[in-house]
């Protein structure tokens, strides 16, 4: 069995004679080496761009679903509508309000615990 069938293999061995003198010399060898190398590298580079791209993605959708969270845990302890939470009226959300309790043990979403 073949690792090239011969036609591909003595494609291959041509592009390795880089002085077409029959013979492939360390210097040829190593020049293809560094040319699979770099390509590999090349490859091993655009996956770890690719997977970055992907964790910013997902780290910008968990802030976003976070923001959202803690603006709903403000709503709910902000009883009196002012906009303002006040010493009171958290320790009493905290302290005595189930919904708020649930919502801050759950963080409002099981992704955010």
């Amino acid at each position: 069995m073949f690792l090239l069938p011969p036609p591909r293999l003595k494609k291959a061995l041509e592009v390795l004679d880089e002085d077409g003198s029959g013979e492939i010399d360390i210097e040829e060898w190593e020049s293809a080496i560094q040319r699979g190398l770099k390509k590999r590298l090349a490859q091993l580079a655009e996956e770890r761009e690719r997977r970055q791209r992907a964790a910013e993605k997902a780290d910008e959708e968990f802030s976003l679903e976070f923001l959202n969270a803690a603006r709903e845990v403000f709503t709910m302890i902000d009883d009196d509508e002012s906009g303002t939470l006040e010493k009171p009226e958290i320790v009493e959300a905290i302290q005595g309000n189930q919904k708020v309790i649930k919502f801050l043990v759950n963080c409002g979403n099981k992704n955010l615990q």
